[in-house]
């Protein structure tokens, strides 16, 4: 059996807004259908940037972007992040991070389904 497929992760996919429908119709293409996704802003060494603002400067150091979850079986995980990272990458500073997190157990709330069943 492959050890692989014995459990499920939360890939955690924050990125650029204007990258969403490619990231919508790449998930589409792989057959990944189920995912969460919300507005979120923060920096990381892109630490923001100056815009003017009534002939003031005003620092922006909270970006927007969009944060992106998916719960998965483990045999899954690097096809998604593959497409993500296919869909999200610019090559430009800002263009994000994926998170890969273990997860204990899940519950289907209307069927009562747990683990790899509920997702």
């Amino acid at each position: 059996m492959d050890t692989t497929d014995l459990g499920m992760s939360m890939i955690q996919c924050v990125f650029k807004g204007e990258r969403l429908q490619d990231v919508q119709e790449k998930m589409e293409e792989i057959g990944i259908v189920g995912m969460t996704i919300w507005e979120v802003k923060g920096h990381g060494r892109q630490k923001g940037h100056i815009e003017h603002y009534r002939g003031l400067e005003v620092k922006v150091n909270l970006l927007p972007k969009l944060m992106l979850q998916i719960v998965c079986h483990d045999r899954d995980i690097e096809r998604i992040v593959a497409g993500l990272t296919e869909a999200t990458r610019t090559g430009d500073i800002g263009d994000g991070k994926i998170f890969i997190i273990p997860v204990g157990d899940a519950l289907r709330i209307r069927t009562g389904e747990r683990g790899r069943d509920a997702i």
